[in-house]
């Protein structure tokens, strides 16, 4: 993996303050693949190398939460062979890498709906990693899987719905943190820092509630080209920017 560019002065980033949590879309793979001539699939395979050095800036970097967003609710509907593609690759990465991350001391979480059309093989290995890291704090990377940001609102608003019902939770009591703490990962803080690559400029249904006052950061790099000194450049924007929270 490529070490950090030059003009980047990660000590000075770390005293400005990093972000608490950063959210990433890694979008482009597909664009990147038909640049080049080469099945949609070969961008998935690129976007490993760029995940995983996006990983290791985040430690150097000293951030303690990130999460990507992998696979969409709405991704189902891409070619049958393309998401069967992603099912497998995912399950080949964590294999791959479960080493790797256990021994930079990476908790690793999915967040989404972790059911059928999931594949059980998948869902057996995706909690595995996630018992096998579960004691890590240094880095904690969460990977949106099956994940929809209205679908995560949804699974709140039943859960609130049911807990009404059985008497838990008095209507008048519901507000923002009885939503929160239905989320698919309380204990996370909100996204401080969202970053889209590919040039999109849009969230696609990620993290809605929790990227409520995000810095958003849209790069034109497709995300198989992506690595930790594009994330350095996006937190360097980030410490640039003022954050009132709707105060003067």
């Amino acid at each position: 993996m490529s070490a950090a560019e030059p003009g980047h002065d990660l000590e000075a980033m770390r005293q400005r303050g990093v972000p608490d949590h950063v959210g990433v879309i890694m979008d482009g793979n597909g664009r990147w693949a038909k640049q080049r001539d080469l099945p949609r699939t070969d961008g998935h395979t690129r976007g490993e190398e760029a995940l995983f050095d996006a990983v290791e800036g985040a430690l150097e970097v000293g951030l303690e939460w990130m999460t990507v967003y992998a696979f969409s609710t709405e991704n189902w509907k891409r070619p049958p062979s393309e998401v069967a593609f992603i099912m497998w690759f995912n399950r080949d990465l964590l294999l791959r890498r479960a080493d790797e991350l256990d021994a930079r001391q990476v908790r690793v979480r999915f967040i989404g709906r972790q059911k059928r059309p999931i594949p059980r093989s998948l869902l057996k290995i995706m909690d595995e990693t996630e018992r096998r890291t579960a004691h890590h704090r240094r880095l904690t990377l969460q990977i949106a899987f099956n994940y929809g940001g209205r679908a995560e609102l949804v699974d709140a608003a039943r859960a609130l719905a049911e807990d009404v019902k059985a008497g838990r939770l008095q209507p008048g009591r519901v507000n923002e943190k009885s939503i929160s703490s239905r989320l698919y990962s309380p204990d996370a803080p909100d996204v401080d820092l969202l970053v889209r690559t590919s040039g999109e400029r849009r969230l696609s249904n990620f993290m809605l509630w929790e990227a409520a006052y995000a810095e958003l950061v849209f790069d034109d790099v497709l995300w198989p080209d992506f690595r930790r000194t594009h994330l350095f450049d996006a937190i360097e924007e980030f410490q640039k920017r003022t954050r009132r929270f709707g105060a003067v």
